[in-house]
């Protein structure tokens, strides 16, 4: 089987109508989308064979931000040829390539690239924008015998669906959850569902904090609406959001965990290198668990449950009956548990009633956010504490994920890995007890606000 991979240039600009149109530049969106279109590629395989571009500047500038390091100056070819909008001209050309080429990749302009690809599928794609990428499969056959309708469309990738940044670059910011609940959690929903594709093709990891982000605050807000009305008919779509959230969480704490190695290993390279390609190999195997998850029956029917629910009347009229006092009296609720747990907690402790009381105070500021005017003040008294809680947190995971691939590798630098252990050991210990040291949450803001 051969493949084909059919990619627009980056973004142009049109800000000098002086300049040729082959020698127009790419603007300041399309050298953004650079990284995050290389990392597609790369994920895809399209390096894996020659990479040809159109000698219109756009094309040519795109080629070079992409390629990555190290990639043979000998597979790379800038060619007049290519600069053409009429498919059948490129056509001509793939039927001249060599038989052993078995990865092409093209770069060039519309609408010749999706004319082209609806010519090998037999019929044209939705919309192929720029920086897009369309992989076709072809019989392996020589490349002289390419016919219409014989290709078979792999996948078709967009920026916003490889780069949280486009994605994410026109979205208007989310309202305050108290403006009305119901449309707070439509919002959420919405979100995990447009972040989704993102999800499945794995490039960006933003994407995956995002989604995580919008299940938990839908779980939270819930939640908040359950303690605060004291009404339990949401139990059963807090249970199912719970679990989509727990499906992700080792991928997310992969992803962290790789992201943070250089500052982990301290210039250690070898010991960098050892642990980055276990991390690779685990987070191809967590994305896979993770889109089996996503794939599932009972993923697809709990959010359309959720829906319904959350768009029925008998949910708004529940919460248009909460009331501020309502909610003032759910947190103080919620900070004596917590200053009682807080109490309880002891140098010896060991890290799950820690963790207990990061979740404590998320749980909190939801509440509280579902009446922000009163307390912004003590919001960010909690925002604090939170990240506090959070770098505990990631040190509590690097640890784990050292021990996972010890157990995986126990000749691999074991020393390092002891010495390395011992150090993040050392750390988290310190920050539990600058933890202890805050002792239970009375500030002044939040004492104010409880009146």
């Amino acid at each position: 089987m051969k493949h084909l991979f059919l990619v627009r240039h980056a973004k142009s600009s049109w800000t000098d109508d002086t300049l040729r149109d082959r020698d127009r530049p790419l603007n300041h969106r399309g050298e953004s989308q650079l990284p995050s279109l290389s990392r597609a590629l790369t994920r895809l395989g399209a390096f894996g064979g020659r990479a040809y571009a159109s000698s219109a500047t756009r094309a040519r500038t795109t080629l070079e931000g992409i390629l990555p390091p190290g990639f043979p100056t000998d597979r790379v070819f800038v060619l007049p040829e290519l600069y053409t909008f009429d498919h059948r001209r490129l056509l001509r050309w793939l039927q001249n390539r060599d038989e052993s080429e078995e990865t092409v990749l093209l770069i060039g302009h519309n609408p010749a690239l999706i004319e082209l690809a609806g010519h090998l599928l037999g019929a044209d794609p939705h919309a192929l924008p720029t920086a897009s990428i369309a992989h076709i499969n072809l019989p392996d056959k020589p490349w002289r015998k390419l016919k219409a309708g014989k290709g078979t469309l792999e996948v078709l990738l967009t920026p916003k669906d490889f780069s949280y940044q486009q994605f994410n670059r026109k979205r208007r910011k989310d309202g305050s959850p108290e403006a009305d609940i119901v449309a707070a959690l439509d919002q959420q929903l919405r979100r995990i569902r447009d972040l989704e594709r993102g999800v499945r093709v794995g490039v960006d990891d933003e994407f995956l904090h995002q989604y995580r982000v919008a299940i938990r605050r839908s779980r939270a807000i819930a939640e908040s609406v359950g303690e605060v009305t004291r009404n339990h008919s949401l139990s059963r779509s807090i249970k199912a959001l719970k679990r989509h959230a727990r499906a992700t969480s080792r991928l997310r704490d992969l992803h962290v965990f790789r992201q943070q190695l250089t500052g982990i290993c301290q210039g250690n390279e070898e010991l960098a290198t050892a642990l980055a390609t276990w991390a690779e190999t685990e987070i191809d195997k967590s994305h896979s668990d993770l889109l089996h998850h996503l794939d599932s029956r009972y993923y697809r029917n709990s959010l359309d449950d959720w829906s319904n629910q959350i768009h029925a009347r008998t949910f708004r009229k529940l919460t248009r009956g909460m009331t501020s006092k309502d909610i003032r009296n759910a947190v103080a609720r919620r900070i004596k548990e917590f200053n009682r747990r807080d109490a309880e907690l002891l140098h010896s402790a060991p890290d799950e009633p820690v963790h207990s009381q990061r979740k404590r105070i998320k749980r909190i500021r939801y509440l509280m956010e579902l009446d922000r005017s009163r307390w912004q003040d003590a919001l960010g008294i909690l925002k604090k504490r939170q990240e506090l809680y959070g770098r505990f947190q990631d040190l509590h995971v690097q640890m784990e994920l050292l021990d996972a691939f010890r157990d995986s590798a126990p000749d691999v630098r074991p020393e390092a890995i002891a010495g390395l252990k011992a150090e993040l050991e050392q750390q988290k210990a310190d920050v539990k007890r600058r933890i202890l040291a805050l002792g239970g949450l009375d500030g002044a803001a939040i004492r104010h606000a409880l009146l």
